[in-house]
């Protein structure tokens, strides 16, 4: 038999996962099955980190209050008062087995720098040499709008590339998806493998929302978290959030899968996704595995690498570049070139140098202008070595007529290759 691998897993925890809708009370229940769960994952060899919100539903009820309010400095008040608390459970908790952990808050801002997101990869990597469990918020008593992951689904998947992750465990009210919302259509049918995201979900809703008012997500975001997820080559998972048990018989059956290795999910050429459905359907209920629904990730030579991800999705942009198909087809092809001035028909909005930016395809006219009538798709993004104002009196041009337009020339390219990132399905 072989010998079974370990794995390093990322848990999000939503807030209705850790708070009660209505009292606004901690499940402390659930929140101890939890840290049991992880106890016996880290005994099988496991690393685990946990991606916790909780924060500011606590802070509502410390402070009395029966609503999230609107006001931004308010809920930022709210989140300092609630976090400490929060951590302050998972800690007495995990001391009762004598488990240590750490707080990571984070925002977009901790992570605009490839110097600071390699810094936080070290982080998590020596934390994880030491046997802690980091557990990780995004740091609502600063976060702005422009700064923010969004949700904790996004960051949990941002948290699962960072670290290279095996599996994001996204944690939720409902055991998996399904083709339809099953607490209405009796029918509905559980969808518990998904090969290639990249193709969609047909057939499937995700129509639930969130599951209740003291959380920011639902099915949608946990689906987009997967993309992200997947895309860096992280397996995802969704399952029940109220039987945190489950997922230590899932991730032995996923070692049993692993180790085996007679089960190639993404060679769906013969199989169609619904006998792919029945035949993983036969395989739980004769192991007694509780429902789930996994995305496979990408392999090897499909997933992004680590600086791809991070400027699609660690950096925020501030404009667009819209480039014709020629320059498109250059800097995607596999010996990849840099974005030079003579593929740029556009510029949109003002950003400075090295900021982040996103590139949109379009047509151009004979006369060198955009075609309006085209639509334009967004297909990757770049970090520019000039600015708006620069590269709009540049654009069309040949590298060499830089020096001659602008009186200096900081480089021959717009943006260098390893500046440029495109998802593997833009």
């Amino acid at each position: 038999m072989a010998e079974r691998k370990t794995y390093t897993i990322v848990i999000k925890l939503g807030s209705s996962s850790l708070v009660d809708e209505n009292t606004k009370e901690p499940k402390l229940a659930t929140m101890s099955l939890i840290v049991e769960t992880v106890i016996r994952l880290k005994r099988d060899g496991h690393r685990v980190i946990i991606v916790s919100s909780g924060g500011i539903a606590i802070g509502l009820r410390t402070l009395n209050m029966d609503k999230r309010p609107k006001h931004l400095a308010e809920v930022q008040a709210i989140a300092a008062v609630g976090q400490g608390r929060m951590i302050g459970r998972w800690d007495m908790l995990f001391g009762q087995f004598g488990q240590r952990i750490a707080q990571i808050l984070l925002t977009r801002n901790d992570i605009v720098d490839w110097t600071q997101f390699k810094n936080a990869q070290n982080t998590f990597t020596e934390l994880l040499n030491m046997g802690v469990v980091p557990i990780v918020n995004e740091n609502d008593t600063l976060s702005v709008r422009e700064i923010k992951f969004g949700d904790n689904d996004t960051l949990s998947a941002i948290t699962a590339a960072l670290v290279g992750a095996d599996y994001l465990f996204l944690l939720t009210d409902v055991e998996c998806l399904y083709t339809d919302n099953p607490r209405t259509n009796p029918d509905a049918t559980p969808i518990l493998i998904v090969p290639d995201l990249s193709k969609g979900l047909p057939g499937v809703s995700t129509s639930s929302g969130s599951g209740s008012d003291v959380g920011t997500g639902g099915m949608e975001t946990k689906i987009i978290a997967a993309d992200l997820a997947t895309n860096a080559g992280v397996h995802t998972v969704i399952m029940k959030s109220s039987e945190p048990m489950n997922m230590f018989k899932i991730v032995e059956y996923m070692q049993t899968i692993d180790s085996e290795n007679n089960i190639n999910y993404k060679d769906t050429s013969e199989l169609n996704l619904k006998k792919l459905q029945e035949d993983e359907l036969a395989r739980l209920t004769a192991g007694n595995i509780p429902l789930y629904t996994k995305f496979i990730a990408n392999d090897v030579k499909h997933h992004m690498k680590n600086r791809d991800f991070w400027i699609l999705h660690g950096l925020v942009t501030k404009g667009a570049l819209v480039i014709d198909e020629g320059a498109y087809k250059a800097c995607t092809r596999k010996d990849r070139a840099g974005l030079l001035p003579a593929g740029i028909i556009e510029v949109e909005e003002t950003f400075h140098e090295l900021e982040c930016v996103n590139l949109k395809v379009g047509k151009r006219l004979p006369n060198g202008e955009l075609d309006p009538s085209v639509p334009l798709r967004t297909v990757g993004r770049a970090r520019c070595n000039y600015t708006s104002i620069e590269i709009t009196k540049i654009k069309g041009l040949q590298s060499t007529e830089i020096e001659n337009v602008l009186g200096y020339s900081i480089s021959e390219y717009i943006a260098y290759r390893d500046n440029l990132a495109f998802p593997p399905h833009p």
